[in-house]
């Protein structure tokens, strides 16, 4: 956004020097000359001749042949076009402010419902064993329920970690990403 508005804040002012263009235009003039020439009497062999000048230079243009008009055209089509950027930037932060929002909501939801079913198959898993303890239940029940929740226990690592890089997009997205913001993240990734 602040780039588009940057960008959108330079092509105004090109417009403006597009404008200015336009009008007469006064200028400081300094000139200063040094020449040396071969001499015709004897004892000076070089004539040196120096010349310098400081003026005013007044310019009224009069006819430009259409180049300033065009010039200033040029310059507010692309001003149109930067305030367009502007608005096209504008509206992808904002989508994409949403959807890292909902996404993080969503990723939230995802969770909490996961860690139910990871209590779910975790009783599952106690029940199976007891049962094969007694006779009831035979072994590959037990490793089915061990295989559920070994399962269930990957899909919510996977969904938290799903939920914290959707909370930094979100940041992202939203303009307020720090660094500070990761410290808490590379804490959960080193080795324990």
């Amino acid at each position: 956004m602040r780039a588009a508005q940057a960008a959108l804040d330079i092509a105004r002012l090109e417009v403006r020097k597009a404008q200015a263009a336009k009008g007469p235009t006064l200028d400081a003039v300094a000139q200063y000359q040094w020449a040396r020439a071969p001499g015709q009497t004897p004892p000076f062999p070089y004539v040196r001749n120096q010349t310098a000048s400081i003026g005013v230079q007044f310019n009224l243009p009069l006819y430009t042949g259409g180049a300033l008009d065009n010039r200033i055209k040029e310059a507010v089509a692309l001003e149109d076009k930067a305030r367009n950027d502007v608005e096209g930037a504008l509206r992808a932060v904002s989508q994409a402010t949403r959807a890292a929002f909902f996404g993080v909501q969503s990723g939230l939801g995802q969770v909490r419902a996961l860690e139910a079913a990871e209590a779910s198959s975790q009783s599952a898993l106690e029940a199976n064993q007891l049962g094969y303890q007694v006779g009831v239940r035979i072994n590959i029940d037990v490793l089915n329920a061990q295989s559920q929740l070994f399962e269930t226990k990957a899909r919510l690592a996977k969904a938290r970690y799903d939920v914290l890089v959707g909370s930094l997009r979100l940041r992202q997205a939203a303009g307020v990403l720090k660094t500070e913001d990761l410290q808490p993240l590379n804490a959960l990734l080193q080795p324990r």
